[in-house]
């Protein structure tokens, strides 16, 4: 195979993003979030290399946290959508998850098997409004699974606007929190990345980080120049052609040149992960250099203006995201934002590790 589109994951730079995280989060215990295929880096070479550098692993539902202990993954794992049916809390036991209960007939199924399990989360809804138990209905949820005889019990929540410390919602959030953990004698976990960089008031225990863990850049914050991209989604120039002003280029005639121009195609488009929605102009680095989407993304190409680029030849390296320009770069040009593009990344793009 010689196409040059491959997607390369850095893990020596998410080890020193987690070493830069812990000193963030100061006491704290350290979840490292590796749900979505660790947020398309690859969530079982992901948790090989840093489950002894965290604390615990977190995904999204069961099925990905089989897919960890399969490939000898032994780390605490939290399920954040929690069991879906008895069966399946049932599997949980077994494979030693730890299960997030956040509605009343998940505690029912913990009444008859709490004897094989070793701990649970529990859930608030502080205004999210998503999952988890109200506030009102937070005292008999935590009764009834107290009473299964399940002690390890820790409370969580997430902030909606946790990048926004002032906002309103934030603060309405952090009140429902703390009335909440008033008395509560056991563990708590309330920051996510965007309320770890913030030192987001409101008890927590646990940091569940997972967007910075990859060196994404939280949207509404300053850049964190500590935190290093450990993606890069690469590629090289597959044909050279010159256009005369005036001419188009791509489906629709959308892009139309305005002087004489000098084009590159690459072999990736939409059917590799690249988004269909990014606009002319959209930053691509093309040989050390940054030049412009020209046209609309197809969906095994895409081209690019390099008149303004020098030196560029058949076999050129680009990069798509990476160093220059970054995946939040890339997607503010794409009206999204870069979590959406490092995990739809397609599977027929190779991927890269380095150590």
């Amino acid at each position: 195979m010689t196409r040059a589109t491959a997607l390369h994951i850095d893990l020596s730079v998410i080890s020193a993003n987690v070493s830069t995280l812990r000193q963030r989060i100061g006491a704290q215990k350290f979840m490292a979030v590796v749900k979505a295929d660790a947020y398309g880096h690859g969530a079982v070479r992901v948790a090989q290399h840093i489950e002894t550098d965290v604390d615990a692993l977190a995904v999204a539902i069961t099925e990905e946290a089989i897919a960890l202990r399969e490939a000898g993954v032994v780390a605490p794992i939290l399920v954040l959508e929690g069991p879906q049916s008895e069966d399946e809390l049932l599997l949980m036991a077994d494979m030693a998850l730890w299960p997030t209960l956040h509605h009343a007939e998940q505690l029912a199924w913990c009444g008859q098997h709490a004897s094989l399990l070793s701990a649970a989360w529990l859930k608030v809804d502080t205004g999210m409004h998503r999952l988890g138990f109200s506030a009102d209905a937070l005292p008999q949820a935590l009764s009834a699974l107290q009473a299964t005889g399940i002690t390890d019990i820790t409370l969580m929540s997430h902030l909606a606007t946790a990048e926004y410390p002032e906002a309103e919602l934030t603060r309405l959030q952090q009140g429902v929190w703390h009335e909440q953990l008033t008395d509560w004698p056991a563990a708590a976990s309330l920051h996510n990345s965007a309320a770890a960089r913030t030192q987001s008031e409101g008890r927590s225990d646990w940091a569940r980080i997972g967007y910075a863990l990859y060196g994404g850049q939280i949207k509404g914050l300053t850049p964190d120049e500590t935190l290093r991209p450990a993606m890069r989604f690469t590629t090289s120039v597959l044909t050279l052609r010159d256009v005369k002003s005036g001419e188009s280029v791509g489906y629709g005639g959308r892009w139309i040149a305005q002087r004489d121009s000098r084009i590159a195609t690459l072999p990736v488009g939409y059917a590799d992960g690249y988004p269909w929605a990014a606009v002319d102009g959209t930053p691509i680095g093309i040989a050390h250099q940054t030049a412009p989407l020209a046209g609309q993304v197809s969906m095994d190409m895409m081209t690019v203006d390099v008149t303004d680029c020098a030196h560029i030849e058949l076999g050129a390296p680009a990069e798509l995201w990476g160093a220059h320009p970054t995946v939040d770069q890339a997607a503010q040009h794409c009206n999204t934002i870069g979590y959406e593009l490092m995990t739809r990344v397609t599977s027929r793009v190779p991927r890269c590790y380095h150590a």
